[in-house]
């Protein structure tokens, strides 16, 4: 399974978005799922967001929503966006070292 999640944060609300991002990436490294690619940018305009997201569970499960820096990263989503998180599948066409290949 391959998605994107795109929001836009509140102009003050980015420094808390990436410190709760970046503690979802300290606790991966600590738990180092298989599986599992994920990519957070920022885009040019400071304050838009995109998350890449592959995992291929066999059960369907996601070990990255399990986490608990990510649900305390998503707790407070809604609260931090002027324009709420959109989820949208990806089919991959292709790819060359895209997100550690």
């Amino acid at each position: 399974m391959k998605h994107m999640v795109s929001y836009k944060l509140k102009p003050d609300c980015v420094a808390e978005n990436e410190r709760l991002s970046k503690a979802v990436y300290e606790a991966l490294e600590q738990a180092r799922p298989r599986g599992l690619r994920y990519a957070t940018f920022k885009l040019e305009d400071g304050v838009s967001f995109i998350h890449v997201v592959s995992h291929d569970e066999a059960d369907g499960s996601n070990t990255l929503t399990s986490l608990p820096a990510f649900k305390a990263f998503s707790a407070g989503v809604k609260e931090r966006c002027e324009v709420l998180p959109h989820r949208v599948q990806l089919t991959e066409i292709g790819s060359y070292g895209f997100i550690g290949e």
